[in-house]
């Protein structure tokens, strides 16, 4: 029987063995177990004396007596150690339990059946372990059968699902959870049971009576009898409830920081109004919520300089709703509903304008500046929203929704003061945006009030002008053009470009091109215009005026930092100067550091002037070259600045070779030349402001120039009148003979007197009459006026009176004196008024 015990019996975790004692005492027959438990094979154990053979020596005495007993008909029961032969030391300890029996010839025999007490005290300890463990355990325990049913649940588990341990068995998974969880906990059993490979850290969501949800972690391992047969499988769950909302909050907090990182770096790339809105959405949908809505006040979008979400006229609106707004974004995760839902609760559309009405969760939120939450539409699927105002410097710009579907976490403390803050960095963004634009639009105002009118009209020159200022993403810039008339129908042409953006810029270019118009009246060489348009520049840089320093005959470094500052981001400028004589088809130029000219002569390829560029105005020290160029009849002459040829893509030389190649036919209309280097070289990036100057050389007619030169002596004032009525009756200017012969004598006569050297008498033909007499002399006339008893001293006065404009220029040679006369247009012309003639003396 027990060699042949099936498994799964009690003799698989016990040791037994027996054997029998002969009427001689000695062993007759020797089990296997026997052999397995002492270490004595059957053919070594037959025949030996059990006393002399397992008993140590001391107890031998009492062995053999007991022996005898037994083979006198006694049973016996009791511990004895024993050994194993032939080894000095005790192996361990045996409950014999011996029957007497007898043999075939009736003689006297015994049977012994011998358990090891070291197993049964393994047995046991084992037994008060598992006991122990199983039912003191703080973790809830539980064992499934191989039919995955309960076999037996530790108090711990009974305490979390109700009832006592006992009456859990027999259950299944099915009767804790439901659902999926359920389906999922029973083939992950089912897998240990089969492969035997354990798992660990099941995550499982249950319901506990009482409790509600909770989530716990579970080992599962099989559990194997003595023999190795699979008996179950053990499970041990952990409520680690308060540990996954922990990971849930610091999950939430990491992904609210990951938010608010990604909103720093996506939101305010740009300066435009919705596209900041859209950038806001982007970082929210589908990472914080399903749904959103951007809506910004109309007054905003409009340009209104009043922020019409200030906290005053927020509190004074009328009950009939907040003020209008405009839906500038909308975006959603779940986009394939959205149109059907926006429709049922009447949401505003993309673009659309509209109001909240007055006690409505928007309205509250705009008026208050505080988060107000939405009701979600039973019917819906949207299940929360948030309407959150963006305030930006105690200023509401508009109002942002987000929303979560059905089946989506609702909003906690957490997301509310996410999404504040969601919405006070886009409202920022939004607010700058806002008074960028007003700067901007000032900006644009101010320097095209400053441009010239049109297209400027110039002797010998036909004049086309474009200018292009920078999209709305970037600051208007300080590029200036100006066409300036000179006397002698001569042309001062001017393209400059002020160093900055913005409104600085643009008002230093207005300073710069004031001075420069001022500058040229003086009628001064082009070098000498720009050295003193460098000391102009230099005295607008310094902060504060002269007396920045207070008084300081040093000033500090943080003022020579703020100087520098000053001078670099807003009046350091680049500008080309240049006087075209329409006479002698020659053209001055001066440079201060900007992109050279281009002439292009009919026939020939386009060249840029070699003229030497200097340094830019405000830099001061250095001086400033002249360089004289003969222009061609026919020619055209382009200035420009750097945003025409430079860009982020298109380097500077490619763009300079670009525009050489575009200025390919001077014949055509100098509109359509302009419109063609436009629209040929790369001008829509937007980056920088571009003007362009372009100029077709004409020179005036050989038959519209009178040019003299007469001896110095008195009868050179007659031969002077006779030549200009000559000339003026060729012209056919007979109304301006008179007036002309009058002013040209008192010229001729103050040249002979005060003057010196030779004296030349020129007169010019065009949009009007202009006279000039040179001299040697260098003491500039100077009017004043006459005492009642001079017979003299009036003849200025007098020029001043008859002409519409005069004046005089100093010369490489001595000095030019020069009055202009508006050509007669068929009208009487104009009498001196008696004030006019009693202002002479």
């Amino acid at each position: 029987m027990w060699q042949s015990s099936p498994p799964g019996s009690i003799y698989d975790y016990i040791r037994v063995a027996s054997f029998s004692i002969g009427p001689d005492g000695l062993i007759e027959q020797w089990s296997r177990r026997a052999a397995g438990l002492f270490g004595i094979a059957a053919d070594r154990a037959v025949g030996m004396d059990p006393v002399e053979a397992f008993m140590p020596a001391e107890l031998r005495t009492d062995g053999r007596r007991r022996v005898g007993e037994i083979l006198d008909g006694r049973e016996w029961t009791g511990l004895v150690p024993f050994r194993i032969p032939g080894e000095e030391a005790v192996h361990g300890l045996a409950e014999i339990y011996v029957m007497p029996s007898e043999t075939e010839s009736g003689e006297r025999a015994a049977l012994c059946i011998v358990v090891d007490v070291r197993a049964l005290r393994h047995i046991e300890t084992d037994l008060a372990a598992s006991q122990a463990i199983f039912g003191q355990s703080p973790f809830g325990f539980v064992l499934f059968g191989t039919d995955l049913s309960v076999i037996r649940a530790n108090q711990r588990f009974a305490t979390v699902f109700g009832g006592r341990a006992e009456e859990h068995r027999g259950r299944t998974v099915d009767d804790y959870l439901s659902g999926t969880e359920a389906d999922r906990l029973t083939v992950t059993i089912q897998r240990v049971l089969e492969t035997g490979t354990s798992v660990t850290d099941l995550r499982i969501v249950g319901t506990a009576p009482g409790a509600g949800s909770r989530h716990w972690s579970m080992n599962l391992y099989r559990v194997h009898s003595g023999s190795g047969r699979p008996i179950g499988v053990a499970g041990l769950a952990t409520d680690v409830t308060r540990r996954h909302i922990a990971a849930r909050e610091a999950a939430s907090a990491r992904r609210n920081l990951a938010l608010l990182n990604e909103a720093s770096a996506r939101i305010g790339n740009s300066l435009d109004l919705e596209t900041t809105a859209r950038e806001l959405l982007d970082v929210a949908v589908p990472g914080f919520c399903d749904l959103a809505s951007v809506d910004l006040y109309q007054g905003l979008l409009t340009g209104d300089d009043a922020p019409p979400g200030s906290w005053d006229s927020l509190r004074q609106e009328s009950v009939g709703g907040s003020a209008e707004l405009r839906r500038v974004a909308l975006a959603s995760a779940v986009a394939d509903v959205l149109p059907d839902t926006a429709a049922e609760t009447g949401s505003p559309e993309l673009g659309s304008v509209h109001r909240f009405s007055f006690n409505s969760p928007c309205a509250v939120a705009l008026r208050t500046g505080h988060v107000e939450d939405v009701p979600g539409d039973d019917r819906g699927f949207v299940q929360s929203t948030l309407a959150v105002p963006m305030v930006a410097h105690d200023t509401v710009v508009g109002l942002v929704q987000f929303s979560r579907t059905k089946g989506s976490e609702p909003f906690g403390e957490r997301d509310r003061a996410l999404a504040t803050e969601l919405a006070a960095r886009a409202a920022v963004c939004i607010d700058n945006a806002r008074l960028y634009r007003r700067e901007h639009e000032r900006a644009l105002i101010l320097q095209r009030s400053l441009l010239p009118p049109g297209d400027p009209v110039a002797a010998g020159l036909d004049i086309a002008c474009r200018y292009l200022p920078g999209n709305t993403a970037t600051e208007v810039g300080g590029d200036w053009f100006d066409v300036i008339e000179l006397p002698g129908h001569r042309t001062a042409l001017v393209v400059g470009d002020v160093m900055g953006r913005g409104l600085r810029a643009a008002v230093a270019m207005g300073e710069l091109r004031t001075a420069v118009r001022t500058l040229a009246l003086l009628d001064l060489e082009p070098a000498e215009v720009l050295s003193a348009l460098d000391e102009v520049a230099r005295g607008l840089g310094t902060p504060g005026g002269a007396g920045a320093s207070g008084g300081s005959q040093w000033p500090s470094r943080a003022a020579h930092r703020s100087r520098e500052a000053d001078l670099s981001e807003v009046y350091l400028a680049t500008c080309v100067y240049a006087v075209y004589d329409p006479v002698t088809r020659r053209c001055t130029f001066a440079n201060a550091g900007h992109l050279p000219p281009v002439v292009v002569e009919p026939g020939e390829a386009a060249l840029l002037l070699d003229v030497p560029p200097g340094m830019p105005l405000g830099v001061g020290g250095e001086p400033f070259e002249e360089v004289e160029v003969e222009l061609k009849e026919g020619s055209l002459l382009a200035l420009y600045t750097d945003g025409l040829v430079e860009s982020r893509d298109h380097p500077l030389d490619e763009g300079l070779e670009a525009l050489r190649a575009a200025l390919v036919e001077p014949e055509r209309p100098i509109e359509d030349v302009c419109d063609h280097v436009l629209s040929t070289l790369e001008t829509g990036h937007g980056e920088d402001d571009i003007a362009l100057l372009v100029a077709r050389i004409q020179g005036l007619p050989a038959d519209a120039v009178g040019d003299w030169r007469l001896p110095r002596e008195p009868r050179s004032v007659g031969r002077a009148r006779e030549l200009a009525r000559g000339r003026l009756l060729d012209w056919g200017l007979d109304d301006l003979v008179d007036t002309t012969e009058l002013l040209v004598s008192e010229l001729v006569t103050n040249a002979l007197r005060y003057g010196e050297g030779e004296i030349r008498l020129r007169l010019l033909r065009d949009r009007t009459l202009v006279c000039e007499v040179w001299d040697a002399g260098l003491v500039q006339p100077r009017r004043r006026r006459a005492r009642d008893t001079d017979e003299g001293g009036r003849g200025l006065q007098l020029v001043g009176l008859l002409s519409v404009a005069w004046g005089s220029r100093r010369t490489p040679r001595g000095k030019t004196v020069w009055f202009e006369l508006a050509l007669p247009d068929g009208a009487p012309a104009a009498e001196l008024s008696v004030e006019q003639l009693l202002s002479m003396y």
